[in-house]
């Protein structure tokens, strides 16, 4: 695996930026992988050379460096790192990050290690609006994306992830925790219900885990969970391979 750490200016600065993708069989679609509330840290770069491994060229972006914030070592920092994450999560929004991902395109397109073509977007947590609205912001590029326990899915706003699937015809998957205080299950049905009104969507549910399944050292950490979210997120991106 190829690593890289750059910086990528964006039109509020310079937004510090984790690249992997495979050694050999190049160029490869670009997957951008945005994080979630806690930033960047070693467990979301393992996810990100996961992905990298079978094929991507995957761009995570430090989406706190208007604030010149990384890893908040939320695990280990207790409630006040906690608290500093969900300031830090609402400091930004989705044009901002729809801004940064046009600044993420733009450098993954000068990259002789990127395809210019089809690529994708997973976001966790905070962002799984984000990666759902790429693919509105670039609609024929991103073409498939992916939303895991994400919040903030339905909103009055005209941006609201749950409109998505009717403004594009990228391939949109929302995977969801049955358990989780930030999306009820009544909003699950009702965003579910949007789905199918138009688009190529699919909502999920998986069963019997908590918001943060999919994150190895979080102690709602399900195996079976994060092993199926895998498998769907190979499933979703595989066709970018011969997408042009």
């Amino acid at each position: 695996m190829i690593e890289r750490q750059i910086e990528i200016v964006t039109k509020d600065g310079r937004m510090n930026t984790f690249i992997c993708h495979p050694e050999r069989a190049g160029p490869h679609p670009v997957v951008i992988f945005y994080m979630d509330a806690p930033g960047i840290r070693e467990e979301l770069r393992d996810m990100a050379r996961r992905l990298g491994t079978v094929g991507y060229y995957v761009m995570l972006p430090n989406l706190y460096y208007r604030s010149n914030v990384e890893d908040l070592n939320i695990y280990a920092g207790g409630p006040e790192a906690r608290a500093r994450a969900m300031a830090l999560m609402v400091s930004i929004d989705i044009p901002k990050v729809m801004s940064d991902t046009d600044a993420l395109i733009a450098f993954a397109d000068t990259d002789p290690a990127a395809r210019k073509g089809a690529m994708g977007c997973v976001g966790y947590c905070m962002s799984g609006k984000y990666a759902a609205n790429a693919a509105v912001r670039h609609p024929h590029r991103v073409r498939a994306a992916a939303s895991f326990y994400g919040t903030e899915l339905i909103t009055d706003r005209p941006d609201s992830p749950h409109l998505v699937p009717q403004k594009t015809d990228a391939r949109v998957y929302f995977g969801c925790a049955e358990r989780d205080q930030f999306i009820p299950r009544e909003m699950v049905e009702q965003l579910r219900a949007h789905a199918a009104r138009g688009g190529n969507a699919e909502v999920e549910i998986y069963a019997g885990v908590d918001h943060g399944f999919a994150f190895p050292l979080r102690p709602v950490y399900d195996k079976a969970a994060a092993e199926r979210h895998w498998e769907r997120i190979f499933e979703l991106f595989a066709p970018l391979h011969s997408s042009v």
